[in-house]
């Protein structure tokens, strides 16, 4: 019955938001809204609402991305000068994925990462 899940995030800025989404990771607008923001990239989708008295440092919103080929992706984002999160360079995990993360401008922490 389940067919796809979008995790909504927190955002302090649309523009900001919309802004890193769409040029830094390559994502497209989907919708919208007042207080929304729908992006996506493939077959994912990423839902924002707004939270203007979101404190960066307290917010612990994440997703877990999933990829079929992250070497290409991390190196495009290395090349588009996207900064990787400090302590999540690619590697291989002790569960079997070879991953990387990065902060999002409101510190939603994105893990992408892919089965070896």
């Amino acid at each position: 019955m389940l067919t796809a899940i979008n995790p909504k995030l927190p955002m302090r800025d649309k523009a900001t938001t919309k802004n890193y989404y769409l040029n830094n990771l390559n994502f497209k607008e989907i919708g919208n809204y007042d207080d929304y923001l729908i992006v996506g990239k493939d077959k994912i989708e990423i839902h924002f609402f707004m939270f203007k008295e979101l404190d960066p440092k307290e917010n612990y919103g994440g997703v877990y991305i999933r990829t079929d080929d992250i070497d290409k992706l991390y190196q495009s984002l290395l090349d588009g000068k996207t900064s990787i999160h400090p302590n999540g360079n690619l590697e291989i995990k002790p569960w079997g994925q070879k991953e990387f993360a990065l902060l999002d401008p409101d510190n939603n922490l994105l893990t992408f990462g892919q089965s070896i």
